[in-house]
This record gives structure tokens, sequence and C-alpha cells, in this order.
């Protein structure tokens, strides 16, 4: 669950505007942009150097008739100016990428704490595809927004500004046709650019599908294959991949043209500059030149800076398409994090995560949608401090709604929740879960070895912690027999285990979490007989003095609980004492 901090940081980023939220994002790289602007200037004056140095060294060659030795001093420094042009924008680039690096990193940062807020109910509405595609693909676009985009945008004023400063004092009609077609350039890139921004979102949202898709039919391969149903799919996916092509090819012939325009333009406006100047040296124009005579040097100065004068405006309309691609990455983003959480838990107290706690249900009422009715209604419930108590009934009684309810996923519409007697939405939600241990009917394993999964539940356990918890789980009973032990890789999903030893494998979390209170969700659901016999067995033994809170159907499993409450259309419809009120 985000702190306090992170909801503030969520709120404060979140604009209804892309092209907003995308600037506000600049807090966080904001040197590095600086740097890489200031490394790009830095570049446009050493160009304007290297320019007076070559006119020079041309004209001292032509036309005043100069030694070669003469020309050593300019053609060394000339040869520096090459180097630290190379540098600059070696630097530029590198403050660049660390700009966009940065912003990403706090960009999916934002985006994994704000999903967080939203909680696995919430967030399963999504497409885990789509979002995936959100937290990689959409992030990385605006990689060239702020690494390439942002900086030449400041570089396209100061650059050419810089240049205009060293040609008006020699030519002012010269520096007046560069002035009067440099809009032209900034006209056509906009004109171009204005249907990317669209074309780039629907771009990105084919992607989505695409992705979406494609996890589907990874997931549900073998149901395909049983089916006989897999050489059907080669139609859909054809048919998507297909979309996505065209798509992209769309965005690739906004890229393309944009560019050609900008290059007939430059050019067009650099014939301009070379027609004047031709004229001006043939005596067919005499102004201009503040009635002094145009000579070799200024003129080869003010052509070799043309071409360059124009540069950042074109690499300004190249970088174009990536603030098109990032305004509609960022559509895709903000409509995740402009997503409220449907749960608000601003409690801050604290609770003692050491001792089992009783929990209460008084009255509570929930639904998850307004058209589909009440999933609960009217639940009491009463959990003592290190009482066992089951939740019995059929699917869609409830049972799962109740658990989800104490796990803080969501909030009753109606009712109280109360913990120790105080309301559970006064209690800070991150520490109340670390009172937590939940054990589900389908565990989720990751890629990486059995070691690595038990030490989910406390990442900073000692080997020995870990051995002893695999112990306590019956893990070591089939690890031993592996390669590698606990080292032994399993892939996604479990892959490798078998049903039972991924049970186990979680339960063995349980018990190096060590929490007081435990919420067990059909912990024994697919498994067979004798495996959810030894199951039941460590779970009963480990939860001696802890609240311990079970979902299941199998009555033959509830000998030694204290309570169980049996529900039924969302409703307690018995509840019955048994040992321990016997």
């Amino acid at each position: 669950m985000p702190t306090e901090a992170s909801n503030n940081s969520i709120n404060q980023i979140v604009s209804p505007k892309p092209l907003t939220w995308l600037t506000a994002n600049l807090q966080h790289a904001r040197m590095w942009i600086l740097l890489s602007v200031v490394a790009g200037f830095s570049g446009g004056l050493l160009l304007i150097l290297q320019a007076t140095l070559l006119a020079r060294i041309i004209h001292g060659a032509f036309m005043d008739g100069l030694s070669r030795a003469a020309f050593s001093p300019l053609l060394w420094l000339l040869i520096a100016v090459i180097i630290g042009r190379a540098i600059l924008a070696w630097a530029r680039e590198l403050c660049g990428f660390h700009a966009g690096a940065r912003i990403r990193q706090e960009i999916r940062m934002t985006l994994m704490r704000h999903m967080a807020a939203l909680g696995p109910i919430q967030g399963n509405r999504s497409h885990s595809g789509g979002l995936s595609t959100v937290l990689l693909e959409q992030v990385e676009a605006l990689q060239a927004f702020y690494a390439l985009y942002l900086p030449q945008l400041a570089l396209a004023v100061a650059i050419p500004a810089a240049i205009l400063a060293f040609i008006f004092p020699i030519s002012w009609a010269a520096g007046g046709l560069l002035l009067l077609t440099a809009p032209l350039i900034p006209l056509f890139m906009v004109l171009i650019g204005m249907g990317a921004e669209s074309i780039s979102q629907n771009n990105f949202q084919t992607l989505s599908r695409l992705s979406a898709h494609f996890l589907d039919i990874l997931q549900g391969l073998p149901t395909l294959k049983l089916l006989n149903r897999s050489r059907q799919e080669y139609t859909t996916i054809a048919r998507v991949s297909d979309d996505y092509r065209q798509s992209t090819m769309k965005v690739l012939r906004i890229a393309f043209l944009s560019t050609a325009v900008l290059e007939l333009a430059s050019s067009l406006a650099i014939a301009l500059v070379a027609v004047y100047l031709g004229t001006t040296y043939l005596g067919y124009a005499n102004f201009g030149l503040y009635g002094q005579t145009l000579t070799l040097k200024h003129g080869l100065f003010i052509l070799l800076l043309a071409p360059d004068f124009y540069l950042p405006l074109r690499e300004l309309g190249t970088h174009y398409h990536a603030r098109a691609e990032a305004l509609g990455a960022a559509q895709s983003i903000l409509e995740i994090l402009s997503t409220p959480p449907e749960t608000n838990f601003t409690g801050q107290q604290q609770i003692d995560t050491t001792v089992p706690a009783g929990i209460k249900f008084h009255q509570v009422g929930f639904s998850y949608s307004k058209d589909k009715g009440s999933v609960l209604k009217n639940v009491d419930i009463g959990i003592t401090a290190g009482e066992h108590v089951a939740l019995v009934g059929a699917s869609g009684s409830g049972k799962t709604t109740i658990l989800n309810l104490m796990l803080g996923f969501i909030q009753p519409d109606q009712g109280d929740m109360y913990v120790n007697d105080t309301p559970l939405s006064d209690l800070n939600l991150e520490a109340w879960r670390q009172s937590l241990a939940w054990l589900g009917q389908d565990p989720l394993l990751f890629q990486g070895s059995i070691a690595t999964n038990i030490s989910l539940g406390q990442p900073h356990a000692s080997p020995v912690d870990i051995k002893k918890a695999a112990h306590q789980a019956h893990v070591l009973d089939f690890a031993q027999k592996l390669p590698q032990g606990l080292k032994t890789e399993i892939g996604e999903s479990g892959w490798g285990l078998s049903r039972g030893q991924a049970q186990r494998v979680a339960l063995a979390r349980v018990f190096l979490k060590n929490a007081p209170i435990l919420l067990l969700d059909e912990p024994t659901a697919g498994l067979d007989r004798d495996t959810a016999q030894k199951v039941m067995e460590t779970l009963l033994d480990f939860g001696d003095n802890r609240t311990m809170v079970m979902l299941t159907h199998r009555w033959e499993q509830l000998d030694n609980f204290d309570k169980i409450y049996q529900l039924k259309n969302g409703s307690v419809l018995q509840s019955y004492w048994l040992s321990a009120h016997s």
C-alpha cells in the first residue's frame, strides 16, 4: 500500500492534459536536461568558431596568399574545435539519456505504486497484457521526448539566435533572409505533426491489444491444444499483427514525410542565401552590407553557417514525432493514473505485528457493482484473538469477498470492520498487512529458485531460516531429491513442480513470515487426500496461539476449529461453536 508521500506524488503527477503531465515530470531530471542543453549550445558556439576558422584559412590561402606556416595555429585550433564538438555531442547524448532514464524510472515507480493502491481486485479489471505494454513499451516511448525533443526545443532557439548575432553585423540582408525563412520549418513541422498524436495513440492501442491477445494465447495454449483450437488462432494472430503493422507504417510515413518536407524547406532557404551572396559578388546586389564590401572571408562564413542555422530546426522537426509519440503514450499512462482507488484507507494508527488480533464484522455489506447487486448483506462475524475460525459455503456465497475485506483490498459499502475494537479504516494498512500471512488455493510461484520463492515472505531472511521454513512445510521432502536442493530453478507459475509441491512452497512462505494472523483461502483445494491432510496438520500445528481464518468447503477438516460460519448468498446462514466452546 502506498504511503501518504507516494499518494501525494501521484496526485501531483496526474494531470488531465498529457503535455502538462509530461512537462511536470521535468522535476525528476531538470539538471540532466539543463546539462544537455548547455552541452548542445556550447557545441553550437564551437560550430560558429569552426566556420570562422575555415573562412579565415580559405581566405588567407586564396586571397592573401599566406604561407603554410602561417596557417599552423589556425589548423591546430580547428582540430581542437572538432574534437571539442565531438566531446560535447557525446556529453549531450549522455545527459539526455540520463534525463530520460531518470524520468522513466520515476514514472514506472509511480505506475507501480498506483496499481498497488488500486489493489488486485480493481487492478484485475484491466488486462494484464495491456498493463505490461503501458509499463514497458509506452513508458519507453517517453525516452526520446525527454532525451532529444525537449533539449532540442531550447537549442532550436538558442543556436540560431547565436548565429544571427554573428551574421547580422556582417550583412543585415543575409541575416534577414535567415530570420524570415526560419519560421517555415516550424510551420511545416506543426502542420505535419497535427495528426501524428492521434496516429501514435492508435498505434499504442493496437500494440496493447496485440500484447493482450498474445498473453491470452500463451496462457491458454494447453486448453487450445486440448480443444484442437490452436490452429484457428493463427487467423486472429495474423489479423491483429497486420493491424499493428499498418498502424506502425502510418507512424513511419508521418516521420519520413516530415523529414523530407523539412529538408526541402531548409534547402530552399539556404539557396536563397547563396543566391544573395552570389549576386552580391557579381555586383547585381549592393545592399545589406552597411556600405562595406563583401569579402570572401565574410561571404564564406555566412554560407558555412547557413545550413547550421537551419540544422537545429531540422533536428527539432526530426524529433517532433517523438513529441507526438510521447503524447500518445502519456494518454494511455494517464488513463491508469487517473483511475481513483476504490479503497481509501487513510488511518495511521499502528498495530502490534507480533501478537494475534481479534477481527469483527458488524452488519457489513458489499457490492462489486451496483448493477450486480450485493455480494454481502448484513454480515456479522466475531473472531477472538488466537481463535481458529472457518468460513464454509458454496461458490458465490461471499467467502473470498470477506477475505478481501480483511486484507484491505476492498472496503465495505455499509457496516464496520474492527481489529481489536479499532476500526480497520483507522489502522495503518501497511502495518496491518504485516500482521497477516495469506495462503491461497492457487499459489503463484515466480521463475527463480525454490529458496527465492520462499523468501518472498521475508526478503531478508537468512538461508538457515529459509531452510527451517522449508522443513516445516515439508518442502525438503521433495527438494532434497532435486539436483540443487532449494537452489533448484523452477519456471514461471511453478513450472517443474506438482500442484502439491507448489502449495508446500507457498506454505513455507507463510511459515517464514511468521505472522500472528493467518488467512487461508481453500489451502487444500486440488490436492490429493494425503497431501491435503499433511498440509492441514502442518497448518494447525503452526496456527497454535495465532488467529486463523480459513475458507473451505470440506467439513471433515474442521474438527479442530473453534468456530464455523456457514455462508449462503452473501449472508451468515448459521454459526457453530466447536472445540473451544464445547
